[in-house]
């Protein structure tokens, strides 16, 4: 493929030489790549810049992965993996929204991130458009005992990045004790080892000053 060739022409000459079928499966590959320019309000340990959603995701199944023996009930860590894997691709279209945001477009988020859902899996062949999209579906309603263990990597990953950087973002944020406690008690419904930890954690923080915007770091 040359520079001079758009994508179009890239998927036609695949579709020539693979069929259809190959070619929507790389239109997808290809698209996702977009989901390492979605930039979200965890940063880094180091502190040297914010992460992005596919970093987030990968550090979330490589989570599930080192912790799965903490799940409270039996889990398919298959599943789990790829919820966690395909659940922040609709960021692509829907922008990331942050965790403690009350804002009205933080309202709009779930209309946006259904109709990103409708495009972008709607680009795989139909019977991976309709798998995918029904794990991201089981995600999102977190009922599953999947679902529920996902979830709960995705709401102590970016609990531990604020906690050893100091609160770093909950401080830019304004944001408080009390909305760490209320948006953290989901972990529960998937671990509750993993909850009692993080409740003691959000003690420790605010004992810390990492609630605090004028904490020197």
């Amino acid at each position: 493929m040359s520079e001079s060739d758009s994508p179009s022409d890239f998927h036609s000459t695949i579709a020539a030489l693979g069929g259809a079928a190959l070619a929507d499966r790389l239109r997808f590959v290809t698209e996702i790549d977009k989901l390492k320019s979605v930039l979200r309000q965890t940063p880094l340990l180091d502190r040297s810049r914010k992460e992005n959603d596919a970093e987030h995701s990968w550090h979330l199944a490589m989570m599930a992965c080192v912790l799965a023996d903490y799940a409270d009930r039996s889990v398919d860590m298959l599943r789990v993996i790829r919820m966690l894997l395909i659940h922040d691709i609709v960021e692509i279209d829907a922008g990331d929204t942050f965790l403690y945001d009350t804002s009205a477009a933080a309202d709009e988020q779930e209309e946006k991130e259904k109709a990103a859902a409708d495009r972008i899996f709607g680009l795989l062949p139909a019977d991976q458009a309709t798998e995918f999209r029904a794990l991201w579906d089981e995600f999102e309603a977190h009922e599953s005992a999947d679902a529920q263990f996902a979830r709960a990597m995705d709401r102590t990953q970016p609990f531990l990045h604020n906690f050893l950087t100091q609160g770093m973002m909950w401080r830019q944020h304004g944001v408080r004790p009390d909305q760490v406690r209320k948006r953290m008690s989901v972990i529960a419904d998937g671990s509750t080892k993993l909850h009692a930890l993080v409740q003691s954690l959000i003690d420790e923080a605010e004992s810390h000053g990492y609630f605090d915007p004028g904490l020197e770091t």
